[in-house]
């Protein structure tokens, strides 16, 4: 009996420590359940990729350095256009600047293409058919055929719109590294109208760029005039006037005595 007693208490007690574990619950940190959870996983297998891909570019790097300058100064080259490509303000304000350059001139001294280009874009602004678009690296723009705003069934009709074939022939201007290209082409010799000189021969309409000894002498002439003249420097040119005029006086009294004579013979 005694051996009975013991056997079952023996029994009690391990039912009792395992009904006691059951019911305990298991006590986990919210960072080790946030580490467990499906989420967790899926950024540190990401991190791990991405971990071992920059350890793979930096072997690259260090294996092959020209291969990687090479490759780092285009991505360095396009990220820098793409944050210098200019915008539709940018326009605006190339446009105000160069309308008001060619304001202060006179019409008669205007280059023509530089003032057709420049009032093609204006005109183009006012009626509202100025479009922009930024590429990225690069920026264009072009005309549209209506403005944003008509309701016309022509302007809203996705069928009777222009095909892209035919883009080239609207393209105004193309923005790249912050400047706009063609408009600056264009502005290029604004004061000068070249129809002036249609009249005169070719060998004179073309100029070319002075000689390093002209630009010298022409330094030259300058600083001295601007040195003060000596008396004797005076007096010198006021004897030669004098001599001049003197030699010309004898000169003409002799043409009317050998007159003379000839009417007296």
């Amino acid at each position: 009996m005694a051996s009975l007693r013991v056997v079952t208490r023996m029994f009690c007690s391990a039912a009792e420590t395992t009904t006691q574990t059951a019911a305990a619950p298991v006590k986990r940190s919210r960072w080790e359940a946030l580490k467990n959870s499906k989420a967790g996983v899926w950024c540190r297998s990401l991190a791990s990729d991405y971990k071992e891909a920059c350890k793979e570019a930096v072997l690259g790097a260090w294996e092959k350095p020209l291969k990687a300058t090479v490759y780092v100064t285009l991505l360095g080259g396009a990220s820098a256009r793409f944050y210098t490509s200019p915008d539709r303000s940018s326009l605006e304000a190339a446009l105000l600047e160069r309308s008001n350059q060619l304001g202060l001139l006179s019409p008669w001294i205007r280059n023509a293409t530089s003032d057709g280009h420049v009032q093609t874009l204006v005109k183009v602004r006012n009626e509202g058919r100025l479009r922009h678009a930024n590429l990225g690296l690069l920026s264009l723009v072009y005309c549209g055929n209506y403005d944003l705003d008509c309701a016309l069934y022509e302007a809203r009709c996705s069928n009777l719109s222009t095909p892209w074939l035919k883009f080239p022939e609207r393209l105004l201007d193309v923005g790249f590294a912050g400047r706009w290209w063609i408009l600056d082409s264009k502005m290029q010799d604004f004061d000068v109208n070249e129809d002036e000189y249609k009249h005169l021969p070719a060998h004179m309409q073309a100029t070319s760029p002075p000689s390093v000894q002209e630009v010298e002498r022409n330094e030259k002439l300058h600083k001295e005039s601007w040195l003060p003249l000596s008396m004797e420097e005076e007096e010198k040119k006021d004897e030669q006037m004098v001599n001049t005029k003197e030699e010309v006086v004898s000169e003409e009294n002799q043409a009317e005595q050998l007159q003379e004579e000839q009417t007296a013979n």
